[in-house]
């Protein structure tokens, strides 16, 4: 193979993989940044500062064993009971996985929230929230929400934020960040799939896994 032809094979080469980084990272990147402006952390900002919200999305993160929600779920959870309690949001949309009847993971979240003080006349659940998409989907065409506060962690909500934009819910984010380490490497490797579905999502607008009647 001539030089000049071997350096233009290692130029498209280099091309493929710089458009490779482009489609996986560029994504990630936008919705980090395009909400930046609109995430508000507990930790850094009053719960006073968060604008008002009638309703507050809690996306689920798993239960355990006993039935329990998660450490990431119950820190979930106390973010929003601390926004209701301070009467930044006026209702609780618990969105989350009820795909069999062992598994029952908006019960245990209104179970917790309760717990904490929020009566049942103030919570709604969604037991088909069955991961990001879904949720945002039925929020607006389910319950009809226009606009909420979203609660979940750091690394998680940029794409929540972004998807429920897309699909006609106006929001603000709130980060739930959870005790131990936030960014771990198998969250972030999720995060660059998951959001790069997402751009497929937001072009195709598919319909959820289960839709139902709006309310």
């Amino acid at each position: 193979m001539a030089v000049s032809s071997l350096k233009r094979y290692y130029w498209y080469i280099l091309a493929a993989l710089v458009l490779l980084v482009l489609m996986v990272v560029g994504p990630l990147v936008f919705t980090f940044l395009s909400t930046r402006g609109n995430r508000y952390d507990l930790g850094r900002t009053s719960v006073s500062n968060v604008p008002y919200h009638k309703v507050v999305i809690v996306f689920g993160a798993g239960i355990q064993d006993n039935g329990q929600p998660t450490p990431y779920l119950r820190n979930r959870i106390e973010t929003a009971v601390a926004l209701y309690k301070a009467k930044r949001v006026s209702s609780l949309l618990l969105s989350a996985d009820n795909s069999s009847k062992g598994y029952n993971e908006p019960k245990a979240m209104q179970a917790y929230a309760k717990k904490l003080g929020v009566p049942d006349k103030d919570m709604v659940l969604d037991y088909a929230g069955f991961n990001t998409y879904d949720t945002c989907y039925r929020a607006r065409a389910v319950f009809g929400v226009k606009d909420a506060t979203l609660v979940s962690q750091g690394y998680h909500l940029p794409r929540a934020m972004t998807t429920c934009a897309s699909l006609g819910v106006k929001n603000t984010g709130v980060i739930a960040v959870h005790p131990a380490r936030d960014y771990t490497v198998a969250y972030i490797i999720r995060e660059f799939l998951s959001t790069d579905k997402m751009v497929f999502q937001q072009i195709f607008k598919p319909q959820p896994t289960v839709l139902g009647k709006s309310q």
